[in-house]
């Protein structure tokens, strides 16, 4: 596969004009309506109709596959791995490891798009919470791009709005297109770090340590 890859990567270097060789694509997530690309290395998500770097634009996307219009032409691309540049071989997951904190409780630094957070990892909530302050740091107008949810929490329902975060970073596990909820008030007073984020990666507890594993 290493090898093919290779091959291909001459040959269109020989035929792209100038001698400038073709930008390197990758789809890398799939969602109905949206996909995560690589192009060249970097990642961005982008729904049906949006374009990312190099101007590679999403025609369509499901579950199983995604159409890319890549310098005018439109061509099917399927999920791939991301493949190290050197040696062409798949990259080692990346892996993070948490210890449990004050009450017992999982903490860990991260960031949301970019921007730095701290996270209480729960595994009883079903997706990354957060409160409306959070949110506004974020930059999220939750009131218009949210679909209002009624939530459950441990002192009674509360009204929320469903979001959907470009990506969610914990040391060098990055994920990217993750659901979660802006709930009204001040309640989670920290971001939850929950199922929406953790059923995308590998984790396990181990003798008071959280460990979680990047998936390919």
């Amino acid at each position: 596969m290493a090898r093919f890859q290779i091959f291909m990567a001459i040959c269109l270097l020989a035929l792209h004009p100038q001698g400038q060789a073709a930008p390197q694509v990758q789809v890398v997530g799939l969602f109905p309506g949206a996909a995560v690309i690589s192009v060249d290395g970097q990642r961005k998500l982008l729904k049906v109709g949006q374009s990312g770097p190099a101007g590679v634009q999403l025609i369509s996307a499901d579950s199983r596959s995604a159409v890319l219009r890549v310098e005018g032409v439109e061509s099917r691309y399927t999920l791939s791995r991301d493949y190290s540049a050197t040696s062409g071989q798949a990259a080692a997951p990346a892996k993070v490891s948490i210890a449990k904190g004050l009450g017992g409780h999982y903490w860990v630094a991260g960031s949301i798009s970019g921007t730095s957070m701290q996270f209480l990892v729960d595994t009883g909530a079903t997706a990354v919470a957060m409160n409306e302050a959070a949110a506004r740091r974020l930059g999220i107008d939750y009131r218009i791009v949210g679909q209002p949810v009624v939530v459950n929490t441990a002192s009674g329902t509360a009204q929320a709005w469903r979001v959907k975060l470009g990506s969610v970073k914990v040391g060098a596990i990055e994920v990217l297109g993750v659901d979660a909820a802006v709930l009204e008030g001040e309640a989670p007073t920290e971001v939850l770090l929950g199922m929406s984020f953790l059923n995308r990666v590998r984790w396990r507890e181990e003798q008071g340590m959280l460990q979680l594993e990047a998936k390919y």
